[in-house]
């Protein structure tokens, strides 16, 4: 299966007809089925040329999917509604392709599907020069290639995808993964090994397994019958686990299958001929809220009148009238967990009975033996526990959770309390009314028959009050002296004069910038400068040479730069703008560029430095794309463009103001998008991070990990896993149809490890920048140019 991403649906009345020109007429019927010979082809969404099988049941072409996007496979033809025409296979796995697509019977023998006008291919049977002739569609639908003597070379059902029609078999090391959810390849696998059949999350957490009939059985192959029987069979063919679909006798279904669902749940499906639809027969996991993660992160899986519902962890978990519904049936999911590094009070704890949390992966759970009290006190007092699970079983067993991305399950016959760790909101005092619980108490006046008293403490309020103005004066004196001996010594900040964003740019003439930076006399960088701002903050001053652009424009641009506040993106204090000079003042970072740090043999860079930097990288990119009132494309992301600060934080800067300037506020996935081209730089990135090198144009996976399994010997095997998925996603961040690449927000759940990541097809081709994001550079780098 391959992961692929959304697509741009643009079409122009010319593409209609260059379109209507490639497309060839129906093709002919045999006994076998509609067939197309190898020398024709079939273009998008053109459902006049899909293939039919010859009972009219199964229908092979292009599928138009939930998201506005298009797969090709095949799916039931059972009637108008989109429902009854549920899709059994996909081509890849289930990628995803463009408007302009051909599937075509090559003539060489080969199923392959390609890009127009480009001819790039994205998917091919392997077939050449195997005597096929022809491609068909038959009865029980199985996409089949067949030579000349009707022999069958290829079949669709050696490949399931995530689902099992009757007669098709499922046998070691395939597996049956769940529908992709928008565009991500999802994390929900039916697997069958040695132990027998399972469920899994990712590869290491299995929610449902088969127990065997026999502990010395050779496990072989799982098998779907017509009669609705899903059994698995070992090596002598003898059934050793079995299950049924409870309407096994009933005259009125006519067909089935086995699927792998979105939910992460396997069902048997019967079609009912009276009513027209699909109903389950069975299913794996009876309490769907068992399914590992089912509602998504920072969610509570749970039961209303109707049956399970998704709740968030941040409103009542316990609630679940109002569910948000899980992400896989088109939910919203849930907001992300508080940084409860931000708590300006105190955190406390929010208790969940009968509810059990699980951490998603990687897994940073901890098992203590301490009773509910004791694990609750020690995860408050532990900075790194984020929440726990304490189990009122009579183990007395205390899960702690160290991971952000945490879900669970909640049921009356949970035995487990679990408690969410929060920031502390102080109780406010009511302005108004007294507390009616409380008796009032009686005041007493101390200066009450006593009149020498009286004018005693009137003269000593008098004395206080005036001896207090004198302070005060005095006070404000000190300041106003100090303020204008500040002014004073700052001399060359006097013509700072606006505030442009929040009160945070402050704009300064060429001369006080050359003041501030004792006339450019320390160099950090490419034009960078160091210096000292307002009360001796140290800055860095970029000399810059936009000479096309407007005071108007150059203002607009750092504004929109001011307004960022991102963890990993370096701030901008101030600017100059004058005719012959501008000048950007940021925030000094220093520990110098990724590229000096990471190419630097003196010292070891761990697999875990380099993962949090290229996380924090996509932070601020997916800040900038996606969480900034305007889409902020950098145009310039490189190694050296990214700085480290005191403990490796990484910290994003030199953006090409033209880059986003020219954009029109969205970042749109056209294919010449500066957003896409980010995309790209940020992959070549990663694999520079990952190999601790600049030489990776057109390395594949296989090279990729090869290299490093050979020059980084002491990685471990969990590194080495980490390493792969980062390579994968990168390879597809390289992609060379823009439209393949993922999303900022997609590359960031792959890094951080909660979306899983196959492998980049082989036939994909890995470019380094061309010609029109050459030039985009080549602009940027005039910018970086001091002035005249």
């Amino acid at each position: 299966m391959a992961l692929s991403f959304r697509v741009t649906c643009s079409l122009s009345l010319f593409l209609l007809k260059m379109l209507e020109s490639l497309f060839i007429q129906i093709p002919f019927k045999n006994l076998k089925g509609f067939s197309y010979d190898s020398d024709r082809n079939v273009g998008y969404n053109d459902k006049a040329k899909n293939l039919v099988s010859e009972n009219g049941v199964f229908e092979f072409g292009f599928l138009e999917t939930d998201g506005g996007e298009f797969v090709v496979g095949i799916r039931y033809n059972l009637g108008p509604t989109k429902s009854a025409n549920l899709p059994v296979w996909t081509v890849g796995g289930g990628v995803r392709v463009s408007i302009s697509s051909t599937f075509k019977l090559s003539m060489d023998g080969k199923l392959v599907l390609f890009e127009n006008p480009s001819n790039s291919i994205l998917w091919s049977s392997d077939t050449s020069n195997l005597g096929v002739e022809k491609v068909t569609l038959l009865d029980n639908g199985n996409l089949v290639l067949m030579g000349s003597d009707d022999r069958i070379i290829w079949e669709s059902f050696d490949r399931p995808t995530n689902t099992l029609l009757p007669g098709q078999t499922l046998s070691y090391p395939r597996n049956l993964r769940a529908p992709s959810t928008k565009s991500v390849t999802s994390y929900y696998t039916f697997v069958i090994n040695q132990d027998g059949l399972a469920l899994m999350w990712e590869s290491n957490i299995s929610y449902w397994r088969t127990y065997l009939s026999s502990s010395s059985a050779v496990v072989k192959e799982v098998r779907f019958d017509p009669n609705g029987v899903l059994g698995l069979y070992d090596d002598t063919q003898k059934i050793i686990w079995s299950v049924s679909s409870k309407d096994l006798d009933e005259s009125s279904v006519s067909f089935r299958h086995v699927r792998m669902d979105q939910d992460g749940n396997l069902r048997i499906y019967s079609w009912d001929n009276v009513v027209r639809s699909w109903k389950v027969g069975w299913q794996a996991v009876e309490d769907q809220c068992s399914v590992f993660g089912s509602c998504g992160l920072y969610s509570v899986c749970g039961y209303n009148s109707t049956g399970p519902i998704c709740g968030c962890l941040y409103s009542d978990p316990l609630d679940f009238t109002n569910g948000f519904g899980s992400p896989e049936s088109g939910g919203s999911g849930c907001k992300k967990m508080v940084d409860l590094s931000n708590c300006k009070a105190h955190t406390s704890m929010t208790v969940m009975k009968q509810t059990v949390l699980y951490g998603l992966y990687p897994p940073h759970d901890i098992d203590m033996m301490l009773n509910e009290e004791d694990c609750k006190a020690y995860c408050s007092n532990d900075t790194t526990c984020l929440a726990l699970t304490s189990k009122n079983d009579g183990s007395g067993l205390c899960k702690l959770k160290r991971t952000a991305y945490i879900s669970g399950s909640t049921s009356p016959t949970i035995p487990s309390t679990s408690f969410l760790k929060v920031c502390l909101v102080p109780q406010a005092v009511a302005a108004k009314g007294a507390n009616p619980n409380v008796t009032p108490k009686a005041v007493s006046f101390p200066f009450r028959g006593n009149y020498k008293k009286i004018i005693s403490a009137v003269a000593f309020v008098v004395l206080v009050t005036v001896m207090g103005i004198l302070v005060l004066e005095t006070f404000i004196v000190l300041f106003v002296y100090h303020k204008k001996r500040n002014i004073s010594r700052n001399s060359a900040l006097k013509g700072a004069k606006t505030n442009i964003q929040n009160n945070t740019l402050i704009r300064l003439s060429y001369k006080e910038i050359h003041e501030l930076t004792s006339g450019f006399s320390t160099q950090l960088g490419f034009f960078v400068f160091k210096g000292l701002l307002l009360d001796e903050l140290v800055v860095a001053a970029k000399v810059l040479d936009v000479t096309v652009l407007t005071e108007k424009e150059f203002i607009k641009a750092v504004s929109i730069l001011g307004g960022t506040h991102h963890r990993n993106i370096v701030s901008l204090k101030g600017f100059c703008f004058e005719p012959k000079h501008k000048v950007l003042l940021y925030e000094f970072i220093p520990n110098g560029s990724v590229d000096k740090w990471l190419f630097d043999d003196k010292e070891e860079k761990s697999w875990q430095q380099r993962v949090d930097i290229g996380i924090g990288v996509t932070r601020a990119l997916a800040y900038l794309h996606t969480e900034c009132q305007l889409c902020i494309p950098h145009g310039n992301l490189k190694l050296e463009n990214v700085l480290l600060d005191d403990t490796l934080v990484p910290k994003v800067t030199d953006f090409g103001i033209q880059s986003f300037l020219k954009g029109d506020g969205s970042c749109s996935s056209s294919n010449e998008s500066p957003s896409e081209k980010d995309i790209y730089m940020l992959g070549k990135m990663l694999i520079e991070i990952v190999l601790i090198s600049r030489d990776t144009v057109n390395d594949s996976l296989d090279l990729v990990m090869e290299r490093v399994t050979k020059e980084q010997q002491y990685l471990n095997s969990d590194d080495l896993r980490g390493v792969e998925r980062v390579v994968r996603i990168a390879l597809w961040c390289m992609q060379n149809q823009s439209f393949l690449r993922p999303s900022v927000g997609e590359v960031l759940k792959v890094l951080e490890g909660t979306l899983s990541v196959d492998r980049p097809p082989s036939s994909f081709v890995y470019r380094d920048v061309d010609d029109n994001e050459k030039k985009v550079v080549e602009e940027i780098e005039q910018e970086i140019k001091p002035g005249s």
